[in-house]
């Protein structure tokens, strides 16, 4: 595996993560990814108790497949979002328009679109050439996370297609460019400001791998068989499934957090309250649940002090953001 820095076994499988905003998130779907040498082998597939019928699938298409299972499973989206490998697949993009789903997808800077009939360039290009200076950016907020507001500095594109933009992202410190190509179908709102926290949404992405990761032992198999990988995807998922619906479904009775500072000035509250119930939280009180007793009150009396511990650096946190001098906009 490249990612190891050396020759290594592992696992590559492409995940689905149904989010909702300000309430919750979980992995739904998976899919996993055979080289093509592996699935030609005759012994190997053997070995790996791969299906007779199996054929190698880039990791486009095997999003296209677990897309598939989520619209049969009755899920609907709002948008649809992914890193640069599926915004860079055609076929993905295609299927995508064809059931009139919205995305923001990232794609390369070397992406090339068509800006006006006759006109072709990369992303790069159209971004040097038409955000000149300041005035074609706008800072926003690509949504709230633990430690407040994500700001950045977007600006949007139109091209040929009214129904196509490029949604550009800079980084408020280091000037780094990221590049969104975004679709809504005729007929639905299109706004800078719903495709930037549409943008935003591919955070919680990354926090249910971690959480699926570090909670619930996702990269933690040790079974070589298709179908033991297979069974281990589905009981991790199924794990982080039921704690992640437990905190959102307590999320608000849980939060009793102090109100958020107003000015950098602001003295810290004398209680900064509780935070939420969060996954890793749930996971542990079930897990208390049923291990051995320890003494009365013993898991209530670290779930009471982690929680304000937490509420207190949320709070901090959010104050020294507002010592920065952005342009904010809400």
């Amino acid at each position: 595996m490249g990612c190891a820095g050396r020759v290594a076994n592992g696992i590559n499988t492409v995940h689905v993560s149904y989010v909702r905003e300000k309430t919750g998130h979980a992995l739904v779907g998976a899919r996993q990814w055979i080289p093509s040498e592996d699935i030609a082998d005759p012994v190997k597939s053997l070995v790996t108790g791969l299906p007779l019928d199996l054929r190698f699938r880039t990791k486009g298409q095997l999003a296209i497949d677990v897309m598939k299972d989520a619209y049969a499973d009755g899920l609907c989206f709002d948008f649809a979002c992914g890193d640069e490998v599926y915004g860079s697949c055609t076929e993905l993009r295609q299927f995508l328009e064809d059931r009139g789903q919205a995305y923001v997808l990232r794609v390369a800077s070397s992406f090339t679109l068509t800006l006006a009939p006759g006109t072709r360039m990369t992303c790069a290009d159209a971004a040097k050439k038409l955000l000149k200076g300041k005035g074609g950016w706008e800072v926003r907020s690509a949504g709230s996370g633990s430690k407040g507001e994500r700001w950045y500095a977007w600006a949007w594109i139109g091209t040929a297609s009214p129904q196509r933009s490029l949604l550009v992202r800079r980084h408020l410190k280091t000037g780094e460019l990221a590049f969104h190509l975004c679709f809504v179908p005729e007929g639905q709102l299109a706004s800078k400001a719903r495709l930037i926290r549409a943008a935003g949404l591919r955070w919680p992405v990354e926090e249910s791998f971690e959480l699926a990761k570090g909670c619930f032992g996702l990269d933690q198999c040790q079974a070589r068989l298709y179908t033991a990988v297979l069974r281990h995807l589905v009981l991790a998922m199924a794990a982080l499934a039921v704690c992640a619906v437990t905190a959102a479904q307590l999320r608000e009775r849980t939060d009793a957090q102090a109100p958020p500072p107003a000015g950098p000035d602001d003295q810290p509250p004398p209680d900064p309250g509780l935070v939420p119930l969060s996954v890793r939280e749930v996971k542990r009180l079930l897990a208390a649940a049923l291990t051995l007793p320890k003494p009365p009150g013993h898991a209530a009396r670290w779930l009471h002090w982690r929680r304000r511990h937490q509420a207190r650096s949320r709070w901090f946190h959010k104050r020294a953001r507002l010592q920065r001098n952005y342009a904010l906009v809400s």
